[in-house]
């Protein structure tokens, strides 16, 4: 596939923000822009593989680990205090990215800045949370990062935090584990909803997803995540939940990771692209062609081999038109369908 022919990936996850930082490179934002070869995303393999935007995820890593509701280990959350340190510089190396870009590289605030940026063939990056561990219990850190370009949150990760419970990765197993939303959590939904940022549903255990849909206004949006009829693991959405997306007029992101895809649940990387496809195909025929994006998590999880990096998308795209996907649905499952439910959630 030569490179006029590519057609354009807007995606829903990444954390290639957090594969730099972790990596204490002091130029971490020209390794992005230059590339290298690490993890699987940067400028040069997303120009290649015509990977045009997505969400780039603002993730703090968990320092401990305790028990759960269930009594099995989970991950615990970071102080309020560590996770805002970490976020600021997550958040400047966004920036440091987008400034020694010269242009190449535009952070997204609206839908018309996707569509500018990415006909001119800049990188559209929105700023993303994934786990609102450094939002305090009054909201006023929300302003603060939605001034700075905060368009879309996840309010957990999977682990408990002050605002509900994130989902643990478990294999087989429900989502139904734990409580869901809590009262500061609800409060956080309505803010979300009055600011129209996007909330991110692909980690919230299965009764904070419906607290959710109980209380939003806004279309329903899984970043990243899979079909649990195809594989049972707690971070795949079940028919009823799917449907709620479909009735919302919202959107599914398809996660790259092969344990969500595989009906045995492993991490291997050794898993045929097919794997995924059938994800794509059930979710189309569940909820809609209009309504089913890509979710990469690119650089957060094991994804198949032929999906090596971010360069590797054309395979995918052919993959998928070889199941006889056509030209108008292929921009729709790459990007058109990922601006439509962005700029429906943010009125812009």
């Amino acid at each position: 596939m030569t490179p006029e022919t590519l057609i354009p990936v807007f995606d829903g996850h990444n954390d290639v923000l957090l594969r730099l930082w972790r990596a204490g490179d002091k130029s971490a934002e020209l390794v992005f822009l230059n590339g290298g070869g690490m993890g699987h995303l940067d400028l040069p393999r997303a120009k290649s593989g015509g990977f045009a935007g997505g969400l780039f995820a603002i993730f703090i890593p968990s320092s401990a680990n305790g028990v759960g509701s269930d009594g099995k280990p989970e991950a615990l959350s970071p102080s309020l205090e560590e996770a805002q340190a970490a976020t600021i510089e997550l958040m400047s190396l966004l920036a440091r990215i987008e400034h020694a870009s010269d242009g190449r590289v535009k952070i997204c605030r609206s839908g018309r800045d996707i569509r500018i940026a990415m006909e001119s063939e800049a990188l559209a990056a929105v700023l993303h949370v994934e786990g609102a561990e450094m939002i305090d219990p009054e909201l006023k850190m929300l302003d603060v990062l939605y001034q700075a370009g905060l368009r879309s949150i996840g309010p957990v990760w999977s682990r408990p935090n002050i605002f509900g419970y994130g989902v643990p990765f478990r294999f087989p197993s429900t989502a139904d584990i734990g409580p869901g939303l809590t009262e500061i959590g609800c409060e956080l939904v309505k803010a979300c909803n009055r600011m129209r940022i996007m909330i991110d549903l692909s980690h919230l255990n299965e009764q904070g997803f419906w607290d959710v849909v109980r209380l939003s206004s806004a279309p329903l949006v899984a970043s990243h995540s899979n079909v649990y009829a195809l594989s049972p693991h707690s971070r795949n959405l079940t028919d009823r939940q799917l449907d709620a997306i479909r009735d919302s007029d919202g959107l599914v992101g398809v996660n790259f990771g092969t344990m969500f895809i595989r009906a045995d649940g492993r991490k291997d990387p050794d898993t045929k692209l097919e794997e995924l496809v059938r994800h794509v195909d059930y979710l189309v025929d569940r909820i809609g062609i209009d309504r089913v994006g890509l979710g990469s998590d690119f650089d957060g999880t094991t994804v198949p081999q032929g999906l090596a990096d971010a360069g590797h998308l054309p395979d995918l795209v052919k993959c998928l038109k070889d199941k006889g996907y056509n030209e108008e649905a292929m921009r729709k499952i790459c990007h058109e369908n990922w601006i439509g439910v962005l700029e429906r959630t943010w009125g812009a």
